[in-house]
Formats: C-alpha cells, structure tokens, sequence
C-alpha cells in the first residue's frame, strides 16, 4: 500500500513539473517575442520620427497598429485553421511580438496630446483611423487568410481529378 502510494505521489509531481515546464516556456516565448516586438516597434517608431512626420500627427503609432492589427488576424487564422504549428510559436509571436509591437497606450497619449495642443482636426482623425481601420484591417487579414484557405482547397481538388 505504501509503495503505491509512492508511485501516485511520483506520478502527481511529473505532472505538476511537466505543467510547470510547460508554463515556464510559454513565458520564455512570450518573452522573447516581446522583446523582438518591443525593438521592432522602437526602429519603426524610430524611422517615422526621422522622416518628418505631417505636423504633428502620429503616423508612427497609427502605421504601427494598423499592420499589427491585419498581421495578428491573418496569423492566427492561418495557423489556427490551416497550419499545425508549435503553440509557443504562436503564443511568441501573437501575444508576444505582436503584443510588443502594437500599443493601445501610446495612442491614448497621442490623442491626448492631440486635444491639448487643439488639433481636434487631427484627434477627430487619429480616432477614426486607429479604430475603424484598425478593425478593417483586422477583418482583411481575415479575408487574406480564407483566401489562402480557398486557393489551398482548390489546389488540392485539382490533384484529386
């Protein structure tokens, strides 16, 4: 009796380790697709900064969401509905990367620094942009994606004619 309940002991702490492990990874990928994200996001920051932005408004941070934003719902949905991947790779790279490189708290600043310099002109239309094209972006990564799915499908009918 005793040994047996040695041997349920050693099972249950395997599998309390064996979650733990796997808990510790999915940090260590959230980790490092946010410290890539993080520095993607700075040089792009970085490179709309050098390049004379139109009076003021934030193309950076609005450029940064929108191709965050189509590039999050394309990946997920291929490598949701069409490709087996790695879940630390998805989970890095989603939550991660993307995480990192977008940022809903930047905008908040912007468009407040927007309203207190009375450029309500271009507060009127960061808010449009950020949210409407942030969705449709979304929604056209999305399109993107299902038609990968439709021309795989195709291809795959052809070579069973």
């Amino acid at each position: 009796m005793r040994r047996e309940n040695n041997i349920k002991l050693l099972i249950l702490n395997a599998v309390l380790l064996g979650r733990e492990a796997r808990r510790g990874m999915s940090s260590l990928a959230v980790a490092i697709g946010g410290f890539l994200g993080a520095l993607a996001r700075f040089g792009v920051g970085q490179w709309f900064a050098g390049s004379g932005q139109l009076a003021g408004f934030p193309w950076g941070t609005l450029v940064i969401n929108l191709v965050g934003c189509f590039i999050m719902s394309l990946f997920l949905t291929i490598t949701i509905d069409l490709l087996v991947i790695n879940p630390l790779l998805r989970l890095g790279f989603s939550t991660g990367f993307l995480g990192a490189f977008t940022t809903f708290s930047t905008f908040s600043l912007d468009m407040i620094q927007l309203v207190e310099a009375r450029q309500f002109w271009y507060a009127g239309l960061y808010l449009f942009a950020s949210v409407v094209l942030c969705i449709a972006m979304s929604a056209f990564g999305l399109l993107v994606a299902r038609g990968f799915e439709q021309y795989r499908v195709r291809l795959s009918d052809r070579g069973t004619e």
